[in-house]
């Protein structure tokens, strides 16, 4: 079980409710903030003074005044409204990351919500009752507006919903599992589940998650490139990163004289080469700065995931409602771009190396494209192109979607932050960037088929064996792709994740 209060949301919890579908709670301390949050709003409505979003129209049409009578349609109306989502449906674990965080950020009892409406979006949540929430369609404020009335949409008993993997009306899945279909939301309440940050959060958390797994399979990846090309050892002396300083650096090249250590594959600098390329050498510096990449954009998400990010906010200690601006994406979408281009220059410098591998002017040896019968057969050589056009395609992806902004809601909304994009774009990265590491292991792996594989390191010979125990040594010519999308999968899935050495430690 998962208590939420509001205050302790953290990314392993986070990712813990997306995928292994724990029982959540809310605590009885901040059931009682929303209760007395949903108070205010009551009495706001009962003085008839005209509060944004409770008692007046949305966004340009803040100045329009509702009747008492029609504050409840309104929520009705703001949901139907602003679902406006296109492209494909976010898949679930997303969806339940972006409920939980929702919930999160409404139990603090800040949002004027009633305690029946959360424990309802809960219930959903606990049952699996998914909503379905398009791809395409927010400016990451005034917060995630569309994608998150696309999740709210099903309390009322609209939109769609997965329920029990099957795609369905809600109002269908809701009457199969005994939940009233016909809810009423009051005053504040539409407004109070869609205006909010969590639909970027959620993506760009899990996002996050994947992203230092690939950081984790980036090490082990050029660990067996070094062997492959007898890398010089020099580049992982840890005396040279704490000259430097940078946390991550060190910690790279730490995780990377690991996987290495015992190894009899790696050179000493003499005559013939005095030192490697970058790809190689500078590897732990490049890696590294991606992990602190990664340790930033988890540290404003850890504060992201425990904010109340909506409009207005309801203050219990003096009765009031401040209309302000806490739903702009700004601090998400600027850290979601600074993670799009840590990640990309992952796949970037991965590519290089197996450019190195391939290319017989330098591999230190290597028969040209890792094939035993160069001419007759093209071997590993278009394994570098295909890498060659995902890390093109991921530097177009890595271009910032923060510094664009179109004004909306007849300039009302002036400046918005584009956060949703940037969180979409930095997944698409990350599935890109999986593919060419799953190309590096590949291609690594039948280098050592020629350099051979005895004296392998402490890690990087179980990963070898690993790696060879579905996926063949290409001695001719075969259809690449079913071997890059077997090794993908394999990265995708976890099947390597207890090799790192994170994992090794605990």
């Amino acid at each position: 079980m998962i208590t939420l209060d509001g205050n302790s949301m953290t990314l392993k919890t986070l990712i813990e409710i997306a995928y292994d579908h724990p029982l959540v709670t809310i605590s009885d301390a901040a059931l009682q903030s929303v209760e007395d949050g949903a108070n205010v709003v009551s009495d706001i409505l009962e003085t008839g003074h005209p509060v944004y979003g409770i008692n007046t129209g949305f966004g340009h049409l803040a100045s329009v005044a509702i009747d008492l009578c029609d504050v409840r349609t309104l929520q009705v109306n703001l949901l139907k409204s602003h679902a406006c989502g296109t492209g494909k449906p976010l898949d679930k674990a997303t969806v339940r990351a972006m409920m939980a965080l929702r919930i999160n950020a409404l139990s603090k009892g800040r949002s004027g919500i009633r305690k029946n409406t959360l424990l309802r979006l809960l219930d959903f949540l606990n049952q699996d009752i998914i909503p379905v929430v398009f791809d395409q369609g927010s400016l990451g404020a005034s917060g995630d507006l569309v994608p998150l009335a696309h999740m709210a949409l099903p309390l009322i008993g609209c939109g769609e919903v997965f329920h029990k993997e099957k795609r369905m009306p809600a109002r269908e899945a809701l009457i199969k599992t005994k939940i009233d279909p016909d809810y009423v939301l009051y005053a504040k309440e539409g407004l109070a589940l869609i205006n909010g940050t969590q639909a970027m959060g959620a993506i760009g958390a899990l996002a996050l998650h994947d992203a230092m797994r690939l950081y984790h399979l980036s090490n082990l990846s050029y660990a067996l490139t070094m062997e492959a090309l007898e890398g010089i050892s020099d580049a992982l002396d840890i005396r040279v990163h704490e000259t430097r300083g940078h946390h991550g650096q060190r910690l790279a090249a730490e995780e990377m004289a690991f996987y290495l250590s015992s190894s009899k594959h790696l050179k000493k600098p003499d005559r013939k080469r005095v030192q490697d390329a970058y790809s190689l050498r500078c590897a732990p510096q490049v890696h590294g700065a991606s992990l602190g990449v990664f340790h930033h954009v988890e540290e404003v998400l850890q504060t992201e995931m425990n904010a109340v990010t909506d409009n207005p906010l309801v203050f219990v200690e003096d009765q009031s409602a401040i209309s302000a601006g806490n739903f702009h994406g700004q601090p998400l979408a600027l850290s979601f771009d600074y993670m799009a281009m840590a990640v990309s220059e992952l796949a970037n410098i991965s590519e290089r190396r197996i450019e190195r591998l391939v290319n017989p002017q330098l591999s230190n040896g290597l028969p040209a494209f890792l094939t035993p019968h160069p001419g007759l057969n093209s071997g590993f050589m278009i394994v570098q192109y295909a890498a060659a056009s995902i890390v093109n395609q991921n530097k177009t992806f890595a271009y910032p979607a923060s510094v664009d902004s179109i004004p909306s809601s007849a300039n009302q909304e002036d400046h918005v932050s584009m956060g949703f994009n940037a969180a979409t774009k930095v997944r698409m990265i990350i599935d890109n960037s999986f593919k060419v590491i799953a190309m590096e292991l590949l291609s690594a792996a039948q280098a050592l088929e020629f350099r051979g594989i005895t004296g392998l390191g402490k890690v990087t010979e179980t990963l070898y064996h690993r790696i060879r125990k579905d996926i063949p040594v290409v001695n001719n010519d075969t259809e690449m792709h079913i071997l890059i999308q077997a090794m993908e999968k394999r990265l995708c899935q976890g099947d390597f994740d207890d090799l790192f050495l994170d994992n090794q430690k605990t």
